[in-house]
Formats: structure tokens, sequence, C-alpha cells
């Protein structure tokens, strides 16, 4: 469409429209092992998990919001395959990667390469949300709140606390106990908990035997346990798109942990319930501030798409960001089981395909309004 000017309120025209033609793909982890998955399969630092469960979920809330063209694909080498025979104008990642390191911003790279636009992160914002050093070492350089830390990797020898510099340097005379977690993970895997300086060697030995990957130290911080979602600027409910002067910001959530618990057991062994979360209220100061710092954070790195950030208190009551899920978890809500996303939509007067609505509504918002001239597949469909 040549010289197409986008206008916002006519954004719910455009979604009828696009609705009978834009072609959309949810697409999901693919398995390593399927055949043609991979030439040759290798080794997932992440532990390896499809999302399949959840890409259905989404795909199933496109086409209840009328989305006729809507399709769940893998995530492997059949993919650029996949898209061409099913002619995909637009793609949902819902994946952590295939295989290999740093996999969460493969796919997004590929779709760059071929030219398909999603709903997701850049590979770069991807591989930085992903690694927890890189994320809190650009949260130093903006100066944003977060504990301090080092990384360590077997290849440098034995880690020993007392005769390291770079550890000396660090913590100081901090006297307290610390958290060992590899670099990139998901869902509190394979974190360790460490009283004394002096066994922090055989938790990096262990992630390591685990992830072949870094390991990360960072003092143990005592206080409350939250996270916080953000994402565009472009929120439906009620029935009505609206369009924030800031990024959106809900379920704002403390963590409640139980007497045996140091950090929030990981989804994988024990399910999220209402009875582990619980709503902030406005009276409670740390709601405006987890908002607040969720905005800073979605400005500063330029995001475009959802993440959740979690974050805890340290001894003196300062909120401490801890890290940051780039694809965080989409399921749906049901009685006994939800994600920490989508728990708090009831607060905010919506549903979980309001969410859903409003995440693809916001990237054509993006799209539209600052790539109009390198969409043209899908500013074509907007032709009467």
């Amino acid at each position: 469409m040549m010289g197409f000017v986008y206008d916002f309120s006519q954004l719910p025209n455009y979604l009828e429209i696009l609705r009978k033609k834009l072609r959309i793909a949810v697409i999901h982890g693919g398995d390593k092992a399927a055949q043609g998955a991979v030439i040759y399969q290798t080794h997932n630092p992440r532990s390896t998990k499809t999302y399949e469960v959840v890409a259905h979920d989404i795909a199933a809330a496109l086409e209840d919001l009328e989305f006729q063209h809507v399709f769940v694909l893998p995530d492997d080498s059949t993919l650029g395959d996949r898209l061409r025979k099913h002619q995909i104008h637009l793609a949902w990642l819902n994946t952590g990667g295939v295989q290999g390191y740093n996999p969460v911003c493969h796919t997004p790279a590929i779709l760059e390469m071929l030219g398909v636009p999603y709903i997701g992160h850049n590979p770069l914002n991807s591989s930085i949300l992903d690694n927890k050093h890189s994320f809190k070492r650009e949260l130093q350089g903006l100066g944003f709140p977060t504990a301090p830390f080092m990384i360590w990797h077997p290849a440098q020898g034995k880690f020993t606390a007392k005769d390291n510099a770079r550890f000396q340097q660090t913590f100081g005379d901090y006297q307290g106990s610390f958290l060992v977690k590899p670099v990139s993970g998901r869902a509190s895997l394979n974190i360790h908990f460490v009283d004394q300086p002096q066994d922090l060697g055989e938790a990096i030995a262990n992630i390591h035997q685990q992830t072949h990957n870094t390991a990360l130290i960072e003092p143990f911080l005592t206080g409350r346990e939250f996270c916080v979602s953000v994402c565009g600027y472009v929120r439906h409910r009620q029935g009505q798109f609206e369009k924030l002067e800031s990024p959106f910001t809900f379920s704002i959530l403390e963590r409640l942990l139980e007497a045996d618990e140091k950090i929030f057991t990981s989804m994988d062994k024990k399910a999220i319930t209402g009875q582990r979360i619980r709503f902030l209220n406005d009276s409670d100061s740390a709601k405006k501030k987890l908002a607040k710092l969720a905005q800073q954070v979605y400005w500063e790195f330029s995001l475009n798409a959802l993440i959740r950030i979690d974050a805890r208190m340290d001894a003196m009551g300062n909120i401490q960001i801890l890290e940051a899920n780039p694809k965080p978890d989409l399921k749906r809500p049901a009685a006994n089981v939800t994600s920490l996303v989508a728990q708090g939509l009831s607060e905010e007067g919506m549903t979980y395909e309001d969410l859903i609505l409003s995440l693809i509504s916001d990237r054509l918002d993006y799209l539209l309004t600052n790539h109009a001239q390198i969409i043209p597949h899908i500013t074509a469909l907007l032709n009467p």
C-alpha cells in the first residue's frame, strides 16, 4: 500500500479486516529429537520446555477473537519452510529456543532474516534479558537498583572465595548468605542457597555439571519477593481500545514464601495458585515503586513486547531488581492453576482474551506507526 498513513483511531476497523486475512503463526519450542528438527543434537544450558500447551492457549484465544487463520508451529529447522507453506504474515514467539547457547535469540534472528514480523523481543534484547549477568550489567550502567554480583566459569579455574580478587572487590566485608544460579535458565531451577563463602565453589561446580554454563553469585536478599508484568501502550478492556501514555504495568504481586522456602519454588515443582501470591494494594508503597521501575526498564531497554520483572527487598527495605523474564508464561488461567502474568488481569477489568488482543494490537500499532514501509505484505491486506 503506497503512502499508507496509520491512524490509531482506525485500529478497530483495521483489526476487523485483519481478522479475516492475517495469517498468524504461534511458534512453540521444538523437540531437538524429532526427525529433521536439527542437523546435530547438542546441549541447551536452559532446561528444555516446548511451551506447546501455552501456544495452543494463545492460538485458541486468537481464534476466539475471530482471527480466522491461526497456525501452531514448532520452532526447529523446518520453521522457514512451514512459514512459507502457510504464507504467514505475522509470528507470535512462544518459544525459548531449541538447543545451543543463547537459544532465546535464535528464532527472532531467523524471522528477521526471513522478513517475517513477530510478537516478541528482538535478538539483542532477547539475549540480554535471558542472560542474568548481561541484564544486571545493563541495569547497573543505567542506574537501576540491583544487587552486586560476579560470575564464574570452571574454565577460569577452581573458585575459592578468599583468594579471588573479584569476589573481594565485589562483596567486600559482606557477611551474609549467597545465591548461586545459572546465568541463563528458567523457573528458578538449579539455584543454590549458600551460607558460607567457602561453599561457593561446590555450588558453582554443581551448576556447571547441570548446565555446562557460567554461574552467577549474588547476595541473598532477605526481604519480600515481588513480580510485575509490563508490556506496550495499547490496551483492550471492556470492549474498548486505549493508547496509554506509559507502558502498561499489571499483575503486581508479592510471592508468598513458605517457612522452608528461601526463594519461590519453581512452577515445574509446585503449581502457581492464588494461595502462593498476593496482590499489592494501593496503600503498599512497593506497588507504585515496582510499577515505576517496570516502566523505566521498558523505556530504557527500548522494549516492545511483554516481560515479567522479578524483584526482592534487601534488609533495608530497598527494592532490588533480580531478573527479567523475556517470555513469561501466558498459560490460560484455570480453577487451580494460573500464571504470574495472567493472575492479575481481573484486577484490571481484563480477561485472558483482552490480554492476547492487547499484545497483538500493540505490536500491529507499533509496526504500522514506525515500520509500515517494511511490512508491505501486511499493509496490502488493508486495501479495500
